[in-house]
């Protein structure tokens, strides 16, 4: 974690000056408030706030999820009771991972950390399996292509790297999440994966933030008018 903040910090110090301490700059794309909200960013600092602003939305879920009154009565299954425990631990440490990483990478450049998103589910109920699944699989599967759309946008390498291991282990969720649902039968969605090179499919942040505002979940207002 110390390496990719030392790594980032050298890459987002560019272009700063002591009047962007602050708010960043117009004419620089680090994460900050701009015009009364805050923005997303552009360039490596973007992608990984992008990511951060993702990864609180599905381990705020998975909290509320396992945290339910009716978890153990929802989830009778033991075995299916262990696999959301540990997507709830996994998304929770990338979470924080992101919060940290970004924390260390963003120090005195002027850039502002993404903070904390509130979230409000509405009338989704948590005490059914079926729509608790369903909602499941929907972050994961758009997790993945975040991630696969996200990472042609990274320079750096040591950024690269860490997002290909965290898609792989977002990849695995999404399996086991279709496992369930399915009774075991099925470990990768055919509406997911290309059916030609067999790799899964990717998206932009640009189109997968519009997807997940038509959610309705973020009630935080942020911008990503530097992202694609």
């Amino acid at each position: 974690m110390s390496g990719l903040a030392l790594a980032g910090t050298g890459l987002l110090i560019a272009g700063c000056s002591d009047d962007d301490l602050e708010t960043p700059a117009a004419d620089n794309q680090l994460p900050g408030v701009r015009n009364g909200k805050f923005d997303l960013g552009g360039g490596d600092a973007g992608i990984l706030t992008y990511a951060y602003a993702l990864e609180q939305l599905e381990a705020d879920f998975y909290t509320r999820v396992v945290n339910h009154a009716s978890f153990n009565s929802t989830f009778g299954n033991e075995a299916e009771r262990a696999i959301l425990i540990d997507l709830y631990n996994h998304e929770v440490i990338h979470r924080e991972f992101f919060k940290a990483a970004l924390t260390g990478a963003l120090a005195g450049t002027g850039g502002t950390v993404l903070p904390a998103l509130e979230f409000n589910y509405g009338s989704l109920n948590f005490a059914s399996r079926d729509v608790v699944l369903q909602t499941a699989m929907a972050l994961e599967d758009t997790g993945v292509r975040a991630y696969n759309g996200a990472g042609q946008y990274l320079e750096n390498v040591e950024y690269l790297g860490i997002a290909g291991k965290i898609v792989s282990v977002e990849a695995r969720h999404a399996s086991a999440i279709r496992d369930i649902l399915n009774g075991g039968t099925s470990f990768a969605g055919d509406d997911q994966t290309d059916p030609v090179t067999g790799l899964d499919k990717a998206e932009d942040p640009s189109a997968i933030i519009r997807q997940v505002a038509a959610l309705n979940i973020i009630r935080t207002p942020f911008t990503a008018q530097f992202l694609q």
